[in-house]
């Protein structure tokens, strides 16, 4: 009875469940979104990307630093979690690796001097979630601070691009970090940050309600397009039957087409495309690490 009562006309609709990440993928590269987040078994990626190794890494010691005791929280310390915890995939050879290891525990080192090891983060890592009549989110924040009555999401970025208060503003999964973490804690949460840790730059933005609710309808927005694109592929491709073919398909080329450009060639699944081999060219997989730090 309970399970024919589900398709009553008036019953409430099935939430899509999504993070930021699988929005993004979405509005990048519908064929990207369907290889990542549909195909099983997933298509097999390219090589690691060096630039994700050093982001990785600095993210991981940032994070052991503040659960330190916090007399143990020095620039030293942050040095070495970086050496201890380091990542060295993607490089060309050792010596390249070794290079950047040093530069990232100087860039580390550099960050937590500005710090007050005493100003208790509410959140390292921390993962928020919220829903609204048509999703329910989640992500996780690198660090979730307190400044006097209100929460501050602030993000860690280690990329060769200096930011600036329009990144902070138009990011959504800012925006839909601070909307979860404000509502999961009761405590008004509006201020974006984006601490650029190889200039030591922080690209700001402080939303108002209104902002960020255009922030949630357009995830929702989003949502519902990743929702048709999920049920049709469900339909084609039911559990047990043969993956998709890595090959020009007219009906998934049509739901999942292909949205090429400069950025193809960072594509983890570029070598299952045609047409994001030409729209870029190959990089190796250290072509992303900035020149200078």
């Amino acid at each position: 009875m309970v399970a024919e009562q589900l398709g009553f006309e008036g019953m409430p609709k099935r939430l899509y469940p999504c993070t930021p990440s699988r929005l993004a993928a979405w509005l990048d590269c519908p064929r990207r979104y369907r290889m990542t987040y549909l195909d099983r078994p997933k298509p097999e990626k390219g090589p690691p990307w060096a630039h994700n190794s050093v982001g990785a890494s600095v993210h991981n010691a940032l994070a052991g630093w503040w659960r330190l005791p916090q007399a143990d929280r020095t620039p030293e310390a942050a040095g070495r979690l970086l050496d201890r915890g380091w990542l060295t995939d993607g490089f060309r050879d050792p010596a390249q690796s070794a290079e950047w290891r040093q530069r990232a525990r100087d860039m580390v080192q550099r960050y937590v001097v500005g710090l007050d090891p005493a100003d208790e983060p509410v959140g390292v890592e921390r993962t928020v979630s919220m829903k609204t009549h048509v999703i329910t989110v989640q992500g996780r924040i690198d660090r979730l601070d307190r400044r006097g009555a209100e929460l501050v999401v602030v993000d860690y970025k280690t990329g060769r691009r200096p930011l600036t208060g329009d990144d902070a503003r138009s990011s959504l999964a800012l925006a839909l970090y601070a909307a979860a973490a404000g509502r999961m804690m009761r405590t008004p949460c509006r201020l974006v940050e984006l601490h650029h840790l190889p200039t030591g730059q922080v690209a700001v933005w402080e939303h108002t309600e209104e902002s960020l609710g255009r922030h949630l309808r357009r995830a929702e927005d989003i949502a519902a397009e990743c929702g048709e694109a999920d049920a049709w592929y469900r339909e084609k491709v039911p559990p047990g039957a043969p993956p998709v073919p890595n090959r020009p398909h007219a009906d998934f080329d049509a739901m999942f087409p292909p949205r090429t450009g400069a950025l193809c060639a960072w594509c983890d699944y570029v070598r299952h495309c045609p047409e994001g081999r030409q729209a870029a060219p190959a990089r190796d997989p250290w072509s992303a690490l900035p020149d200078e730090v």
